[in-house]
């Protein structure tokens, strides 16, 4: 069994409230959780109204399943041009892992 994680530090465009934020960030959320079935959800950075950090996770029998899928959650969020990706953290840990 495999586990990988991603976790988007993220800054956000002409944002001057929390609630706008949210309207920012949950259609990003959703999309991620829709269109590859991983767990995501802001995690980080919710009292400040130009950031977010979203963290997603994803089980899998399959290492390279993983590799594709985190992949691709990247490059959703890398092209959405409301949103500047300023790093990203990527963990994969397997059954073998202490």
């Amino acid at each position: 069994m495999y586990v990988g994680t991603l976790s988007f530090d993220l800054l956000l465009g002409d944002v001057h409230s929390l609630k706008e934020k949210r309207s920012l960030v949950r259609p990003i959320v959703a999309e991620l959780q829709r269109k590859y079935a991983v767990s995501a959800a802001e995690v980080g950075h919710q009292d400040l109204h130009r950031r977010s950090e979203i963290g997603l996770a994803l089980v899998s029998g399959d290492a390279g399943h993983i590799t594709d899928v985190l992949d691709r959650c990247e490059r959703l969020v890398a092209a959405r041009p409301e949103v500047e990706l300023l790093s990203v953290r990527r963990r994969l840990h397997g059954d073998d892992d202490d």
